[in-house]
């Protein structure tokens, strides 16, 4: 490689790594301004006295080099499928193997608690991003009424809200600029907490770590409870790696963040050994008086770009679940031109809204809310590593011995951490618990609801060679045009054909059977996007397939085909769906309270006319009753 080159690439790798820093690092850059006084909080009854200052601060240390550096950027970040990361991508990667009868539903489930938490983690993470953020107002003003900080946050987290509709391509460019502002300042503010008293720099020796667990005992261990916040958004770097790959992940973590997230926590334990008072915010506590306003306005900012960061997940991992047969159909727009990862779910977006601000309301302080975020983390930590060691045994064929050990190194930490945190069940760590089992059901209820109906319409129609001599041998009248029958069932002859057929008497001259299935992987390569069948009288079967990162375009895989011989102009195009009513009167073994469930979800899906992005104009649907 020329110097040029080599120079092109140094400057490509910096500016994608300063690119991730606004969507990656947002939630863990976030957590020093509330995750050491977590430490100190009076629940745990820990007095900020030399030994316990350096023993948390080794345990900080320790748990980020452990977790990010070790766990997450050297070993998960290896399980990516095609590129993509994040719990649906490793829920596709161990779909797509043979288990042991009972292993892979097993598996699949744990995968889909471990989806479900991470809709706990978003609704919880801008809530206390921005509370965490708006709490420096306190320290400024202590005089404000108590109501100030929440009410104030609230409208911050409305206004993000509102804003989502508009994407986040005309803010994006700056969100790297924000955050790299952001951590250059948490950097120096550490600098001068060390400069007071640099001995804390010795809580680099993991020693005073395990001193303080000898010291302590059970304290000691319940601390975690408070540590892991240090390490929350761990999970974000995995599910982001698709967008900027794993090399400019890494080198924005060891050239920026992990040095300024280290420092900065020094500098607030090195306040807090010469001002005890200060563990009430040691965040705030050491910003300069006449540099307090300025620091609200960007923790505020570093905070939305936090809370932005784990939407677009929310809507990213919806967008996976209904590719893969999780979720009902939803209103997917697209928000920019060029990234098709840019997308917004007005649905989902006025859920997460409305969700954050009532948590905001509810439990008014960051404090507050630091017990229920733990359960998320943690136990989206623990589930991630589970699924690793899984695709690690069955796709990558590691010996047993390594798949033990490696996974007995990372359960060991993550379940400290889960453990830690199960005590706050009834101090908040209900929250995610609840969410999650509130979206675990949902999922299920949907997936096993589409697999009743899918078998139901399997049984109702007809082989395609039957059907097919039958046309022959009776030969209806056609007429001029295009008709497009989507079917979920590439197999058969659709329902709605033979329906269609059977009241009006007549076919189009061109007849196209469509199915779309959703491929476990992130994008099907153009190439093999389409499978077209051509079958005798004018008829043609076509199989689209799209990735769980890609919306269905069934115009463009129509327009695809004109170079295979298929043309069919739009004007003259006619597409025909069925729309089912679902009764709850079927012998699927499907309890009623859950076919009530599904019938629900169903019915407020997204049309599959928007969905498919046919043109409305040209659609007809015929309808049919099925029980479930």
């Amino acid at each position: 490689m020329t110097k040029r080159e080599d120079a092109g690439a140094s400057t490509a790798l910096a500016t994608t790594a300063l690119a991730a820093l606004g969507v990656v690092y947002g939630d863990i850059g976030t957590s020093p301004l509330y995750a050491l006084k977590e430490c100190f909080a009076p629940e745990y009854g820990l007095a900020p006295s030399a030994a316990n200052v350096l023993g948390v601060l080794s345990l900080i240390f320790w748990s980020l080099n452990f977790v990010v550096s070790l766990k997450y950027l050297t070993f998960i970040m290896q399980a990516d499928n095609r590129g993509e990361g994040g719990i649906m991508a490793l829920l596709a990667l161990l779909r797509t193997r043979r288990h042991r009868a009972g292993l892979r539903p097993l598996l699949a489930g744990v995968g889909l608690v471990g989806a479900a938490l991470l809709y706990g983690d978003g609704v919880i993470t801008p809530a206390i991003s921005v509370l965490g953020a708006v709490e420096g107002i306190g320290v400024a003003a202590p005089h404000l009424p108590p109501w100030t900080v929440p009410m104030l946050s609230s409208v911050i987290l409305v206004a993000l809200f509102m804003f989502q509709r508009h994407g986040t391509a005309k803010v994006g460019a700056v969100f790297g600029r924000v955050m790299l502002v952001w951590f250059a300042a948490i950097g120096a503010l550490g600098v001068h907490g060390i400069l007071r008293h640099p001995e804390v720099i010795a809580a680099i020796n993991p020693w005073h770590a395990v001193d303080f667990f000898l010291r302590d005992g059970v304290r000691g261990f319940l601390i975690l409870g408070a540590v892991v916040l240090v390490v929350t958004g761990g999970e974000a770097l995995y599910a982001d790696m698709g967008h900027f790959g794993k090399r400019p992940i890494r080198a924005a973590w060891f050239a920026v963040v992990l040095p300024a997230l280290v420092l900065n926590y020094f500098g607030q334990g090195a306040l807090l050994l010469d001002q005890p008072s200060a563990a009430a915010n040691p965040f705030y506590s050491l910003v300069p008086a006449w540099a307090l306003y300025p620091m609200v306005g960007i923790a505020t900012a570093a905070a939305v770009v936090a809370s932005q960061a784990l939407i677009s997940g929310a809507f990213s991992l919806t967008r996976q679940a209904v590719q893969l047969g999780y979720c009902p159909r939803v209103t997917i727009l697209h928000t920019s031109k060029t990234e098709i990862g840019q997308i917004y779910l007005p649905g989902v977006n006025r859920l997460l809204g409305v969700a954050c601000v009532l948590l905001v309301l509810g439990f008014q302080s960051s404090g507050q809310l630091a017990s229920a975020y733990g359960i998320a983390v943690t136990g989206t930590m623990t589930i991630t590593t589970i699924l690793f060691c899984a695709v690690a045994r069955d796709r990558w064929h590691w010996p047993r011995w390594r798949v033990v050990a490696v996974g007995l190194l990372f359960l060991t930490v993550d379940l400290a951490f889960l453990g830690a945190n199960l005590i706050k069940i009834a101090k908040g760590g209900w929250l995610p618990i609840v969410i999650a089992m509130g979206v675990y059901l949902l999922m299920t209820t949907w997936k096993r609801g589409r697999q009743i109906v899918a078998g139901i319409l399997h049984d109702s129609s007809l082989p395609m060679d039957l059907f097919m001599s039958d046309i022959a041998r009776r030969q209806p009248s056609r007429v001029p045009g295009t008709a497009v029958f989507m079917t979920s069932d590439p197999t058969g002859v659709p329902v709605v054909l033979l329906h269609h057929l059977k009241h009006n008497k007549v076919l189009h001259q061109t007849v196209v059977i469509m199915s779309i299935e959703g491929e476990e992987i992130p994008q099907v390569p153009a190439a093999e996007r389409v499978t077209l069948k051509v079958l005798n009288e004018g008829f043609y079967q076509v199989v689209a397939r799209f990735g769980f990162m890609e919306t269905p375009d069934v115009p463009a895989v129509l327009a695809s085909l004109e170079s295979h011989g298929l043309r069919a102009r739009p004007t003259e195009t006619s597409f025909y769906l069925g729309r089912e009513t679902l009764l709850p009167n079927g012998s699927s073994t499907l309890a009623r309270w859950r076919k009530l469930l599904f019938i629900v979800m169903a019915r407020n899906a997204q049309s599959a006319t928007a969905f498919f992005n046919l043109p409305p104009n040209r659609v007809l649907e015929l309808g049919a009753q099925i029980q479930v």
